[in-house]
């Protein structure tokens, strides 16, 4: 099970968006990479693929290490590491503050 997966809020920790949040887009665990919606921006020339498609310099996100991600819990809303728990046949993903199931 992973520990950060799509949807998931979390906070940088590190680089030019420290302290900032936002929700993952896409984890790729191969590369130990996720993007973060609006997070770690770089400007990218487009170019005019089509005749009716206008060419230009647009933002987007970059892939971000996972190393520098923290999960937010939604219910004590402080960023945390992530634990799991084994319920029977379920495992399940935890918050190491505040105990609760993510």
């Amino acid at each position: 099970m992973a520990r950060l997966k799509k949807g998931d809020t979390v906070a940088v920790l590190s680089g030019k968006d420290r302290g900032k949040r936002g929700k993952i887009l896409r984890v790729m665990p191969d590369e130990g990479s996720a993007l973060v919606e609006q997070l770690n921006l770089v400007t990218c020339f487009e170019r005019r693929t089509r005749t009716d498609q206008q060419s230009g310099v647009i933002r987007r996100e970059a892939p971000m290490p996972l190393d520098r991600l923290a999960l937010v819990c939604p219910r004590c809303s402080k960023p945390t590491r992530v634990g799991f728990q084994v319920e029977g046949n379920e495992k399940r993903r935890v918050c190491k503050q505040c105990r609760e199931t993510l």
